[in-house]
């Protein structure tokens, strides 16, 4: 199942986006629409690399950082410097580092929900989003009210401890996180051990598990409300695992009053790592709802 990734046609920079710098994967030509693809917990911009060079290959230019935090990225301490709107200003500082004015973003997981929150703070920087199993945060703190989504999110709790999570996690060279990996996805093999020891290579890195966990501490310290959380206008498509052990399927539809131009696309053989398993679906969905934009851009 796994897509072959040729890292010749892969360009590594460090691109400094304010307070961080980010490490950074490139691919495809540079005068193509730019498609930005954020990652999620736990992992690293080798989350996309079923995506990178088919989106390349449609003409995009694609870039997929590690977010603030992870892997080779820069790793502050402070919680506080883990706060999504910090997190979305990362990404409009990537969109300006790239010299351009707009992007398609692209978020799983927590690269969701920054995606989410950079839609909203930073809307006239947005081309189309995309987002892949992450709820639109009113939905998620709603959902939260309830105790079977309680049940889902034990370890968002769990990550509130200090230090805690960190031993765990590093404990017996991260067989937590490699654990989840290995057992969680619907299908066998989503991570192979190739997979897996870029992962853990990044777990490594000094500082990583802090700032990985220090997204869920960042999280609980702010509540969104209607006041604060935006319109956002833009072509918006949700694609979600129908067998997500972590989110709920009610999860999957925002507020229609907060995001009109949504399209939901349920991928009913695929869990929380959908890009993951169901690669071919998740590329064809993505080409489809960018490729209109891509081409036009192109044309012009």
């Amino acid at each position: 199942m796994t897509l072959a990734l040729d890292e010749s046609r892969l360009e590594h920079r460090w691109l400094s986006v304010g307070d961080v710098n980010l490490h950074c994967v490139f691919a495809g030509d540079d005068k193509g629409p730019l498609v930005v693809l954020l990652h999620g917990f736990p992992e690293l911009w080798y989350a996309w690399r079923r995506q990178i060079l088919a989106l390349a290959d449609a003409g995009f230019r694609v870039v997929a950082p590690d977010m603030r935090g992870y892997n080779l990225s820069d790793k502050p301490a402070a919680v506080s410097a883990y706060a999504i709107d910090i997190l979305a200003r990362d990404i409009d500082g990537l969109i300006r580092a790239c010299g351009r004015e707009k992007a398609h973003v692209v978020g799983h997981d927590w690269g969701g929900g920054v995606a989410w929150a950079f839609a909203m703070k930073h809307p006239t920087r947005l081309d189309r989003l995309v987002i892949l199993n992450c709820p639109h945060p009113l939905s998620m703190f709603r959902g939260l009210r309830r105790p079977d989504q309680l049940k889902r999110s034990w370890y968002m709790f769990f990550f509130q401890l200090p230090r805690i999570p960190e031993r765990s996690m590093r404990a017996n060279h991260f067989a937590m996180l490699l654990g989840v990996l290995r057992n969680d996805p619907l299908v066998p093999g989503a991570f192979d051990e190739r997979d897996l020891s870029v992962y853990a290579e990044a777990y490594a890195q000094p500082g990583a598990l802090r700032g990985m966990t220090n997204y869920y501490r960042a999280m609980f310290r702010s509540k969104p409300s209607t006041k604060t959380i935006a319109r956002i206008d833009a072509p918006v498509l949700v694609i979600w695992g129908e067998q997500d052990r972590h989110l709920g399927l009610p999860l999957s539809c925002p507020d229609s009053a907060l995001v009109p131009n949504v399209r939901v696309e349920r991928i009913a053989d695929a869990s929380h790592w959908v890009q993951h398993e169901r690669p071919e679906r998740v590329n064809e969905l993505l080409i489809d709802f960018l490729g209109a934009s891509g081409r036009a851009n192109t044309e012009a």
